[in-house]
């Protein structure tokens, strides 16, 4: 089994969704021992944003790319070789903005790839990465889960259980910290909410 461990946050040792992601990960290995990490940096390694030299050849176009169009298009293809041999996929979504990171979306953009992780058919779009779990540590610094206006602002779980569904993966656990930036003791409760979902979610996957 192989597991691709991702985290997208900037803020380093003092990353919640980051301590998150590497406990999601101790758990999934202590209950699967044979599983095989590869890790992927979203701050450390980003790809650029998608650019026209990253789109041609997804669109087709294979002679005459330039230099830029073949190191891009090369971008791509070692990410999407990486998520699509993926099993389990573990994502560290911090909130901003009221959506994620924009190194994740430059992550997402390059994995959405027609023919590769989806495709559009005679009866509407299909995804083609069926058949993978994918863990969001999702993590917050107010409450937007508990009320109609909350929920309104929120970009960040709605974006990634729609454009995951789009690649066909219907497997999608959220393991969430809200609140954590409400004082101390909003954040312990935050975090020991999110200790007993990961624990759910690992002890789900071993039955």
């Amino acid at each position: 089994m192989k597991l691709l461990h991702i985290d997208a946050a900037i803020t380093g040792e003092n990353s919640v969704s980051r301590t998150l992601t590497a406990q999601i990960v101790a758990a999934w290995k202590t209950a699967h021992p044979h599983t095989e990490v590869e890790y992927l940096d979203l701050v450390a390694n980003a790809p650029a944003h998608f650019t026209m030299d990253a789109m041609c050849p997804r669109t087709g176009q294979t002679d005459g790319l330039t230099a830029a169009q073949v190191a891009e298009n090369a971008v791509s293809e070692q990410l999407v070789r990486q998520f699509l041999s993926a099993d389990v996929v573990v994502i560290g979504a911090p909130f901003y903005n009221f959506g994620i990171p924009s190194q994740l979306k430059a992550w997402i953009d390059r994995i959405a790839q027609p023919g590769r992780t989806f495709q559009y058919t005679a009866n509407g779009p299909e995804g083609l990465a069926k058949g993978k779990k994918v863990i969001v540590a999702s993590t917050r610094g107010g409450v937007y889960s508990t009320s109609p206006q909350g929920q309104a602002m929120e970009h960040q779980e709605s974006y990634l259980q729609t454009v995951l569904g789009f690649f066909g993966i219907t497997d999608v656990e959220f393991v969430r910290a809200e609140g954590v930036a409400m004082g101390d003791d909003a954040k312990a409760q935050a975090l020991q909410q999110a200790q007993a979902a990961l624990q759910r979610v690992v002890a789900a996957s071993a039955t």
